[in-house]
């Protein structure tokens, strides 16, 4: 047997916080693009289509990104089973951040034709690659470290990680908005997001090139073969329910960041700084709520947490859209905040609690694989269904209200069917106990 390590609480708080700071640094990469493909990308890539179809064209290619990251998670999921968590930080912040830089370095539909959105495509795909493997080996190595009483709050580092990296994205789309011209933004402003993403791909391999393995990881004899194989013939029905659970967390979260963004500068006329600096106070709330939601989850359960998310999203969507409509920007920003409240009221403890679904030694594969399916569920298809529905509504978009709520009542089914895996007192303090993984495998 490996020897297993113990992390004191300053060694705890040191890895957290790098795992919070890479996780920020891929989900900026990711991000950057959504942001893009709203404002900027339909004309720039698409410009024989209408305004329409070019933003429903600039939102297909960053569908593919969610396409890409189930195929990710397998990939990385594989390494993270197999050689360890820590691997799967390094070479998944590597691949998401040269292709970040290299879409910035693409030209135009004006410079080289169809070339332009094929590449596009391809990088879109591989950063979605990169990011598929990124989830899994941040939380796991901070939920795999931390003691079981405080495991949910220490796993909610890394979920802060895409607010941050959704506020430096769209703060220096905001910056160069503000600052440019239309001309030079379409020009070359656009590009430098991108290219920003090399010096912070830079800085977070330094803080991640001296992470300790993960303890858990080192106690495990019997590594599985082939991790995907084992999940898929004994895991399936979790990978499912938790497929279906984070969908709603996805399709809230791309809306109010992607959909919306497009929806309130092409149809309502809102300004787009105006639209971007609601959307980023909104974000910063939620960011500064996801550790105190954490808490709750480590006292109350996890599951009750995802219950009542999804229960507060099925209420809120027709709200939010009624809110959004107004295009003023105070009734805006209440109408996105309530639904990223109803967001991280379960993504704040999905870090813990779909580790615990599954057995350590397919849990980089099984966890991963369950949380990225969600985000094509909810991720890839709701920037593109919400414009479809927005089109044919009037002032106000009910369709996309519906559909929100739709895809909520599916996941609250889905985590009605789930257990809770909240340790045990007895379990917290170090007893063996058989928890979760066997009840719901299915």
């Amino acid at each position: 047997m490996h020897e297993a390590r113990t992390v004191t609480a300053p060694s705890m708080t040191r890895l957290a916080s790098a795992s919070l700071a890479g996780t920020a640094i891929e989900f900026y990469d990711f991000f950057v693009y959504g942001t893009a493909a709203a404002l900027i990308l339909g004309p720039l890539f698409f410009p024989t289509f209408s305004p329409l179809a070019g933003t429903l064209a600039a939102f297909g290619t960053f569908g593919v990104g969610f396409v890409a990251r189930p195929l990710g998670s397998v990939l990385f999921g594989h390494l993270g089973d197999r050689h360890g968590r820590r691997p799967v930080l390094v070479v998944s912040l590597l691949l998401t951040g040269a292709s970040t830089v290299a879409v910035g370095c693409v030209p135009t539909y004006g410079s080289i034709g169809a070339t332009a959105p094929l590449l596009l495509l391809l990088l879109r795909f591989l950063q979605g690659l990169g990011l598929g493997g990124e989830w899994g080996g941040a939380v796991l190595l901070t939920a795999e470290h931390a003691p079981a009483e405080r495991r949910g709050l220490w796993s909610s580092f890394p979920q802060v990680g895409p607010a941050v990296g959704f506020v430096l994205a769209n703060g220096v789309v905001l910056a160069l908005s503000a600052t440019l011209t239309e001309a030079q933004f379409a020009q070359w402003g656009w590009r430098v997001p991108f290219w920003a993403a090399g010096v912070l791909a830079v800085l977070g391999l330094w803080l991640r090139s001296s992470l300790p393995e993960s303890p858990r990881f080192l106690e495990i004899d019997d590594h599985a073969r082939v991790p995907l194989v084992e999940v898929v013939r004994s895991h399936w029905r979790l990978v499912l329910l938790t497929a279906g659970g984070m969908a709603v967390g996805y399709a809230i979260f791309y809306a109010v960041t992607t959909w919306s963004l497009a929806y309130a500068t092409e149809r309502l006329g809102v300004s787009r700084n105006v639209m971007l600096a609601c959307i980023l106070a909104a974000v910063v709330v939620k960011g500064a709520l996801t550790p105190l939601a954490a808490l709750a989850g480590d006292r109350l359960g996890r599951r009750p947490l995802c219950l009542t998310g999804c229960a507060a999203a099925v209420v809120w969507m027709f709200p939010m859209v009624a809110l959004l409509s107004t295009g003023r920007p105070l009734p805006m920003f209440v109408g996105l905040l309530g639904a990223l409240i109803a967001f991280i009221t379960m993504f704040a403890v999905i870090a813990a609690y779909l580790p615990e679904l599954y057995e350590p030694r397919v849990r980089c594969t099984g966890a991963a694989v369950g949380y990225n399916l969600g985000g094509v569920l909810g991720g890839a298809l709701t920037p593109l269904v919400a414009t479809a529905l927005a089109e044919q509504s009037g002032r106000v978009p009910w369709g996309v209200g519906a559909y929100l709520t739709g895809v909520a009542l599916l996941s609250l089914g889905c985590f009605a069917l789930l257990p809770e895996t909240l340790p045990t007192p007895v379990a917290a303090t170090g007893a063996a106990s058989k928890t979760a993984p066997e009840a719901a495998a299915g």
